[in-house]
């Protein structure tokens, strides 16, 4: 039974390190700063870190390796949120939707400071 459960959570880390890639990816191409690096020769398919810039020095970070899977959200270096786990992977989703459909950042002279928003991104009202 446990070799079975270890080859599934390989699966599962696998899946997320293309899902990650994939989403760096989409998120570059918008204008958005991402980047997904992969551990080892990228083929193995052992972990990545995922790094996403939402503004105003608020960073997510998750981390998916044999190891675990986490979730770091900070602002201006100070961790605000920590999550792991089945927790990390729905704070993912739920962040990754929101970023893909936010507008494509337009570039811009000087803008104006913006006081700092709660700890976690919140969905757009319809």
């Amino acid at each position: 039974m446990f070799p079975r459960l270890a080859e599934q959570y390989r699966s599962v880390v696998l899946d997320l390190v293309m899902s990650l890639q994939a989403l760096a990816n989409s998120l570059q191409r918008k204008g958005l700063a991402a980047t997904c690096y992969v551990c080892g020769d990228g083929r193995d398919g052992h972990g990545a870190s995922f790094v996403a810039d939402l503004g105003d020095a608020h960073m997510v970070r998750f981390l998916v390796s044999d190891f675990g899977i986490s979730w770091v959200e900070s602002r201006h270096g100070c961790e605000l949120v920590k999550l792991e786990g089945a927790e990390a992977i729905q704070e993912l989703q739920r962040v990754a939707t929101v970023l893909q459909q936010a507008p494509a950042p337009t570039p811009t002279a000087a803008k104006p400071r913006q006081e700092p928003q709660a700890s976690r991104l919140e969905a757009p009202l319809s």
